[in-house]
């Protein structure tokens, strides 16, 4: 029996797979005085300047208007105005398209200032510019991009369609079927959870014009707001991020032209996929902006309300808590900074996006959930936006991938490590 044991030495060997998952990777050709290595806070002047001028519009022009938008479901007309005056809606979008030739980090930063406010109206700026005009200039047509992205920069709203009634987290299984004749298509189905569906002059849909292929089938189709047969329907009364529509929509005999393809049949599955790597990006920058905003809105409360004659930050027990939140508020960054550096090169980021989306999201639970504990009875309340963020928060382990989906992306990531 003995001699068929392993030795008890060998269970504390390093095995050579271990820590694979996690091995750093040299930059080639470099040498150590060629390079500062700097935080990944720190950021480019043209960055801290968009941080700080998107912290400024936030404060002056959306603010005033949270409560308001929160409670009549509807987002303003001045934000949504504003956001395009600034140019937030063409963020990475050339000077040649109308845009302001930001980086992809620039729009991480927006997102996140903009979520410390209304995570609404971050919802818009970061869907815009994440998915609808990361999938124009990746896959159009110079005449498709001439078309739509000055637009999109300048006044119009567009929206991804992918969610069906029946497939959610099983996307590709969707039902909208592109059937050809001739020169054009003609879409039927029907879409659930369509973001900014009641704003959108153009829609991107996901739709199957193969469906023996499975989803090898799937296409994007570019159809315009007023296609006969197009029909938005209700918004959802959503328990958060209320600002933002959320609808149904339909397509009835929808004949599109063969030129409205984006990108290539039978391409859409890789086109969703590689968009809503960088969209969950996005979602983990919504989620941290939306916990630090709650958080910013707290911790002054605990500073100033007295309790058994002091503060109530000064118990220990309330700072223990405060430190644990902050801990992981600071690990959701860093994990969220990362994954948009990495974006930059060029290199795959699958488990990075994954990761970060997934622990942002359950921080901004945590968080939203011990600022309202440390607030006591006015963070029930309406009259302190606590409860706001509370609510808002729910969706970011929803959509964009669920967490359990996120989990799973991960895992399946280090088995292909291993």
């Amino acid at each position: 029996l003995r001699q068929n044991m392993p030795l008890r030495m060998s269970f504390w060997t390093t095995h050579p797979c271990v820590f694979k998952s996690s091995q750093s990777e040299a930059l080639p050709n470099l040498a150590t005085n060629d390079i500062t290595y700097a935080p990944l806070q720190t950021f480019t002047e043209e960055e801290m300047m968009m941080k700080e001028m998107v912290k400024k519009f936030a404060q002056e022009r959306i603010a005033p208007l949270v409560q308001k938008m929160d409670k009549e479901a509807k987002l303003d007309d001045s934000v949504l105005q504003g956001l395009f005056e600034q140019g937030l809606m063409g963020i990475e979008l050339g000077p040649e398209y109308g845009g302001t030739g930001s980086s992809f980090f620039s729009t991480i930063l927006v997102t996140e200032e903009l979520a410390k406010v209304d995570p609404s109206v971050s919802l818009l700026c970061e869907l815009q510019n994440t998915l609808t005009n990361k999938l124009f200039t990746t896959y159009g047509t110079e005449e498709q991009k001439r078309t739509y992205l000055p637009r999109l920069a300048k006044d119009m709203v567009g929206s991804f369609c992918l969610s069906e009634p029946g497939s959610g987290s099983d996307a590709f299984s969707l039902k909208t079927r592109a059937e050809k004749k001739g020169d054009y298509y003609t879409i039927n189905g029907s879409k659930m959870w369509i973001s900014f569906a009641e704003q959108a002059g153009v829609f991107l849909v996901m739709a199957n014009a193969n469906p023996s292929a499975g989803y090898k089938g799937i296409t994007c189709f570019i159809v315009d707001r007023d296609t006969e047969g197009l029909h938005v329907g209700k918004k959802e009364d959503k328990l958060g991020i209320r600002a933002t529509s959320t609808c149904p929509v339909t397509f009835e005999n929808v004949k599109i032209p063969e030129s409205n393809i984006l990108g290539q049949v039978g391409q859409g599955y890789k086109y969703a996929i590689g968009m809503l790597n960088q969209g969950r990006i996005g979602i983990a920058a919504q989620m941290l902006g939306l916990a630090q905003g709650c958080f910013d809105h707290t911790i002054p409360y605990t500073k100033e309300r007295t309790q058994f004659g002091k503060r109530i930050f000064d118990f220990q027990g309330m700072q223990h808590q405060i430190a644990h939140v902050a801990v992981q508020l600071e690990a959701a960054r860093l994990l969220t900074y990362n994954a948009a550096r990495i974006v930059e090169t060029g290199k795959p980021l699958i488990k990075e996006a994954s990761m970060a989306k997934y622990y942002a999201a359950e921080i901004a639970t945590l968080t939203t959930s011990k600022c309202i504990e440390w607030m006591g009875g006015v963070g029930f309340t309406k009259a302190y936006p606590i409860e706001k963020y509370y609510r808002d928060c729910k969706i970011g382990t929803i959509y964009e991938g669920t967490s359990n989906m996120q989990l799973s992306t991960i895992a399946k990531c280090i088995a292909q490590e291993y």
